[in-house]
């Protein structure tokens, strides 16, 4: 072999070694990168496809679908009623942080007059309710209402830790002139050291055999941890039936709430 074809060797021996060098040094990371709940792979902990284990979002396989128990509509005055939802989610430690839902109404034909939509949070574990308050519906009577959730649901979990500690208890539950102009009155309390934003109470006032019979809505901006709160509850008809009891339902987005 004469020098030149020797130099020519060494060089693409040089040129070799240098493009492995270079090309390790750029896929060494991606072979070594820690798992993410964003790299589309089963890894670390994961019981999915970045889900699961360590990270926010729950595993569709691990979750149960939600019952929609019952939906109505209650008259507030002529032409105008309240809907309600009354939903329940058997995941004890799942939650949405947001979901868009609709509601249609017909009348006593099955007519469709109308529909409203909206978006809400689904706590963890429990009942909870839905409200969709003064929709028109002109000299229509809403007979027959149904609700759907309208986009999958993307459940996320929420630590058990957080589920134990955030709690929010209503007591002193009073209810007054049914016959007349029915007031309900109560006191909320933030019994953690969350901040808890944004807390709507949904008032369900049933009848004996649990048939509701009334509804209404009042809303807090925010509660302090251990903060308490008078709320109250309107209705400006008499109520159609006997009232045997009276559920107040704290809807707040639990990831909203926060150790401050």
């Amino acid at each position: 072999m004469t020098w030149a074809l020797k130099r020519q060797f060494l060089y693409i021996v040089i040129f070799i070694l240098f493009i492995s060098v270079f090309g390790i040094l750029i896929l060494y990371p991606s072979f070594t990168k820690a798992p993410t709940c964003s790299d589309y792979k089963q890894n670390g902990d994961e019981k999915g496809v970045d889900c699961g284990g360590s990270c926010l979002r729950a595993c569709i396989a691990q979750t149960d679908d939600i019952s929609v128990i019952w939906a109505r509509a209650f008259r507030v005055v002529p032409g105008r009623y309240n809907a309600v939802a009354y939903i329940t989610n058997h995941n004890k430690s799942s939650a949405i942080q947001k979901i868009n839902y609709k509601f249609r109404f017909g009348d006593t034909n099955n007519v469709y007059i109308g529909k409203r939509e909206g978006s809400t949070y689904v706590p963890p574990g429990g009942n909870f309710a839905v409200f969709e308050p003064g929709i028109d519906v002109g000299n229509s009577i809403p007979v027959y209402v149904t609700f759907e959730f309208t986009e999958p649901e993307v459940w996320l979990q929420v630590p058990e830790e957080k589920i134990n500690q955030l709690k929010v208890l209503i007591s002193n539950i009073e209810l007054k002139d049914e016959t007349t102009s029915p007031r309900l009155s109560a006191t909320i309390k933030n019994d953690s050291l969350f901040t808890i934003p944004n807390v709507s109470v949904i008032a369900i006032l049933h009848e004996k055999g649990g048939n509701a019979i009334a509804t209404s809505r009042t809303f807090l901006s925010s509660l302090a941890p251990f903060q308490n709160a008078n709320i109250n509850f309107t209705w400006p008809e008499p109520l159609t039936g006997t009232v045997v009891e009276k559920e107040l339902i704290p809807m707040y987005d639990v990831f909203s709430a926060q150790l401050k």
